[in-house]
């Protein structure tokens, strides 16, 4: 099951508020379960966030998890970690991109967001997830 557009949408709005809430001009990437982009946000940010808040939404749709956990597996494959970020046209797995779930658990997509600090970028993404959870 994919996550649908108005899903997405209500998503988005969460997220946007929070990072309004924090005053903190980021993007925010939506991706269905196959890591296409459903809606974005970039809220006054700079143009290279666009694509650090996609990748770390692919990254944690990608593999089931947030992004930031992923950059934990990596980090301990010490001499394949190149190859493993490089993969899939490359990941990012810092704090920002969460797995979005429905009300039965299922993953239905991903949100990334960028421009805080990690920890900022996966409150503001977090908030955005919840809705659906």
């Amino acid at each position: 099951m994919n996550i649908t557009f108005n899903e997405a949408s209500d998503a988005l709005k969460a997220s946007v508020e929070k990072a309004k809430e924090l005053n903190i001009p980021v993007s925010i990437a939506i991706v269905d379960t196959g890591g296409h982009l459903m809606t974005l946000a970039r809220l006054d940010s700079t143009y290279g966030l666009v694509d650090f808040a996609l990748k770390k939404a692919k990254t944690a749709v990608m593999f089931g998890v947030n992004s930031d956990t992923m950059g934990a597996i990596i980090s301990g494959a010490e001499l394949h970690s190149y190859g493993m970020i490089n993969a899939n046209g490359g990941l990012l797995t810092i704090a920002g991109g969460v797995v979005i779930k429905d009300i039965n658990g299922n993953i239905i997509g991903a949100i990334g967001s960028s421009g805080g600090t990690p920890e900022q970028d996966k409150e503001i993404a977090e908030a955005g997830a919840k809705v659906l959870s």
